[in-house]
């Protein structure tokens, strides 16, 4: 018997075929942390360079634990602190560009929500060799939040490295997803961790060997944090914190005084100030409303400064939080991007799938999500107006049309956006002495 005329095997086999090719062609589409939605304003795209990430270990030493502290009594303890360096690379054409990596839900103090691996695509190579054609690529140091990880932004620092940044990013010690602690060592240890990982990429990158030998241009060098990150990086960026923080600090720990040192009214304070550092970006940044700054303190800030803040900000508030940092830095040529109806995830990657499952803590799913926003698009949004404000200050690009906008994007198109796609935003800028 016949099965099948000679007209239908040819569309049979014609079927399979668009069938294989679509599953192939959805495989090798499959979306990542950072890829353009169909909608990403202009900058969003990545750059021209392939990347490489590796991981790196760093002990430093004779550091204050302050979790042991006891009678204004401070011991001290070697700090180990991991990070991860997303680099632009040689990579040859017939190598994917594909890694992934292993995160985890959850909090290590919390028996409600126990430590749930899980693992995610990102745009790199593991362990590329470096491109050393291209001279010394400016450094950028980011800060996550509490609690976090270095891969909570990779979405930002993939696109970053790609446009030729040298990209690294800490897990903060006693403050991760891992190993979370006690709230005063992410008080002391923040801005301390940030400058000793500076210092440590710079000598790298100064070493007669090491795959960051004479490719990191430290004295080219921009910080972004997110949430106690964003406290950290305006700590180190000039924004020293104000005698209240002392008390409230001591209250925790015992009476410990250790973080005077990061107070503005401190004498050794100004000299740790490092003009290595052009510019800032900080995500959502915690503390104004609890007293780490106030009006004194924060003239300190001098250097240019990206701030980025939901309206509806209910971890470190918005009018009197992270707007009223943005007003009180006089001495900073700043801008404020607020997402209006955004809370305070403006800055994570997207909630993982593993977060989406049943009977699961609710916080596993909030800890990237946004009620009012996509979080794939305030991705594409950040890439878009931090590569802006990168490009403007450490590679002198001409991008001041991407930052120079109306106030209301509802009012005006915002340049570098698509018809139809720049609403619900609002952009504050002032310049220095404003």
């Amino acid at each position: 018997m016949k099965l099948f005329s000679s007209k239908s095997l040819i569309i049979v086999i014609s079927v399979l075929f668009f069938t294989r090719n679509s599953l192939a062609q959805n495989n090798a589409e499959t979306f990542v942390y950072g890829d353009a939605l169909p909608d990403a304003p202009e900058l969003s795209a990545r750059g021209e360079y392939k990347i490489g990430v590796r991981t790196l270990d760093f002990v430093n030493k004779n550091q204050v634990d302050v979790l042991k502290s006891k009678g204004g009594v401070d011991p001290l303890y070697d700090r180990p602190l991991k990070v991860e360096v997303w680099y632009p690379a040689n990579v040859s054409a017939d190598v994917k560009e594909l890694v992934t990596y292993d995160q985890v839900m959850g909090s290590s103090n919390d028996p409600k929500r126990p430590l749930i691996p899980f693992t995610f695509l990102g745009r790199a190579v593991r362990d590329a060799a470096p491109k050393t054609s291209d001279g010394a690529f400016p450094l950028l140091i980011v800060s996550h939040g509490y609690l976090g990880s270095r891969l909570l932004l990779t979405y930002l620092t993939e696109n970053l490295a790609s446009k030729g940044y040298i990209v690294v990013a800490i897990d903060h010690t006693e403050s991760t997803f891992r190993d979370a602690s006690p709230f005063p060592s992410t008080l002391l240890n923040r801005s301390k961790d940030i400058l000793f990982i500076l210092n440590q990429i710079a000598d790298l990158g100064k070493a007669k060997d090491g795959f960051l030998s004479g490719i990191v241009d430290s004295e080219n060098t921009a910080l972004i944090g997110y949430s106690m990150g964003g406290y950290g990086v305006l700590n180190v960026a000039g924004a020293g914190y104000s005698d209240q923080i002392t008390k409230i600090f001591g209250s925790l720990s015992g009476g410990s005084k250790a973080i005077e040192v990061r107070t503005s009214s401190h004498p050794d304070y100004r000299a740790t100030v490092d003009n290595r550092i052009k510019a800032v970006v900080a995500f959502a940044p915690w503390g104004m409303e609890r007293g780490a700054w106030d009006a004194e303190s924060l003239k300190g800030l001098k250097i240019p400064t990206f701030f980025v803040a939901g309206s509806q900000d209910d971890i470190s508030g918005y009018e009197k939080g992270i707007k009223a940092i943005y007003s009180g830095a006089v001495n900073a040529n700043r801008y404020l991007l607020t997402y209006m109806n955004a809370r305070h995830n403006v800055a994570p990657n997207p909630p993982p799938a593993e977060s989406l499952k049943a009977g699961l803590h609710f916080d596993e799913y909030y800890r990237y999500a946004e009620p009012a926003w996509n979080e794939r698009r305030i991705n594409n949004i950040n890439q878009h107006f931090v590569t802006a404000f990168l490009g403007m200050h450490l590679k002198k690009k001409d991008y001041a049309k991407y930052l120079d906008l109306n106030q209301n994007s509802n009012d005006k198109p915002w340049t570098g956006f698509k018809p139809r796609a720049s609403v619900g935003l609002e952009m504050l800028h002032a310049e220095a002495g404003k």
